[in-house]
């Protein structure tokens, strides 16, 4: 596959998001660390403060998303990653679970506004049938950014000290003035016209969207089952050692960044992107299945079990991303990208904020049953996708896909 997206908008996108993702890798790999032996917070305190901070943003991802579509994306955009930047930096201050919480909420309204302002970004730069394999692109991009500071972050934690931590904090803050930076090569977008009648968040309105963003958060569950459930499992259930996490992991990077682009192919329409849907559940199911498998199975066979689940996974993964963006896009009015793309995110977002608690209860706590159960669930939100796009489609009516109004 091309490492970068043609030369144009898409590929200053690209670029934008690989310096901001490096220090988002940075920020995860040392984050936990940094709030607890610098900080001094304790391991309940940061677990409620990010809760806390989840719980903000996905309240905040429709109406940040609305600014983006009044205000223009492109500024928006700037100026969710400058607020970000300095926030980051801010943490460096930091010295109590209070100020924590207040910093935390900040950055998660600065992170709800970026998402939105994303979305609506590549609406209004690239047309509407590369949308779709843009977000391919930057996915794959983030991986390779999260992965490199991931790396960089072990520099400072292996130093273990105040100054490494507020470091690579503020080489983190430094990113996202620098991905600011990039983007300021973008075309401005013009603001979205105000609708004349009716409500302005209409995306909260939508019914038919709503449903999919709730059944699509719900799949987005299966993220956790890789870097949550499987290691737990893999450790105290199985007899594959300990490294074969680590070698999951790596497979599961590795597949996106080199086929994300290509398993976009075909989810522009939104027939096309429900049936990728579908056949995430289907693949994501066999993964669990696989996983259940190798409970009790001799090492060499439980790691083949293992690896093979973790394909099924990935391609599920693949599948399912490339399809929410299809429908997401195919689904938002012109005019309101920025909102229905923060409303979309909503989705995520409570999928992230339920998964612990759901794959570890059935994964870890209910054992093979449990998994099973869960391959269900995935293998049933996968086929309403189709459904519910269906009944989404028959709900507007479509119209021809605005072209980017360059401004200034």
């Amino acid at each position: 596959m091309r490492l970068l997206p043609e030369p144009g908008p898409a590929r200053t996108l690209t670029l934008g998001t690989l310096v901001r993702t490096v220090g988002r890798g940075l920020w995860l790999a040392a984050s936990a660390l940094f709030l607890t032996r610098s900080v001094g917070l304790t391991a309940t305190e940061v677990g409620l403060g990010l809760t806390v901070s989840a719980l903000v943003g996905l309240l905040a991802s429709a109406p940040t998303g609305y600014l983006a579509d009044r205000l223009g994306p492109r500024g928006t955009q700037i100026g969710a990653l400058v607020a970000g930047g300095v926030l980051t930096a801010a943490l460096v201050t930091v010295g109590s679970f209070p100020a924590f919480l207040v910093v935390g909420a900040a950055t998660a309204l600065a992170d709800a506004a970026d998402r939105g302002a994303r979305g609506a970004l590549i609406a209004g730069s690239v047309p509407a049938d590369q949308r779709v394999r843009t977000r391919a692109y930057l996915r794959a991009t983030t991986n390779v950014g999260i992965s490199v500071g991931a790396v960089l972050a072990g520099f400072a934690i292996a130093l273990d000290t105040r100054a490494g931590y507020v470091a690579l904090i503020l080489t983190a803050a430094g990113t996202y003035l620098a991905a600011a930076a990039v983007f300021t090569r973008l075309p401005a977008i013009a603001p979205a016209p105000v609708p004349a009648h009716g409500p302005r968040l209409i995306a909260l309105r939508d019914r038919p969207f709503l449903a999919f963003t709730v059944l699509d958060g719900l799949m987005s569950m299966h993220f956790s089952l890789l870097n949550i459930a499987l290691p737990l499992w893999i450790a105290g259930h199985t007899r594959a050692p300990a490294w074969v996490i680590s070698a999951l992991l790596l497979v599961n990077t590795g597949m996106v960044v080199l086929f994300q682009v290509r398993a976009a192919r075909g989810t522009e329409s939104l027939s096309g992107a429900g049936r990728a849907a579908r056949r995430a559940g289907v693949a994501i199911a066999v993964a669990c299945v696989l996983f259940a498998a190798a409970g009790d199975l001799p090492t060499g066979a439980a790691i083949a079990l293992l690896v093979c689940g973790a394909l099924a996974h990935v391609i599920g993964e693949l599948w399912h991303s490339a399809a929410g963006w299809g429908i997401s896009f195919g689904l938002a009015p012109e005019h309101a990208h920025g909102q229905y793309q923060g409303a979309y995110s909503m989705g995520f977002e409570l999928g992230r904020m339920l998964a612990p608690a759901v794959v570890t209860t059935l994964a870890i706590g209910w054992g093979v049953p449990g998994w099973l159960l869960l391959g269900g669930l995935f293998l049933l939100l996968g086929a309403l996708v189709p459904v519910v796009v269906r009944w989404a489609a028959r709900t507007r009516v479509a119209g021809p896909a605005a072209d980017p109004v360059p401004v200034g």
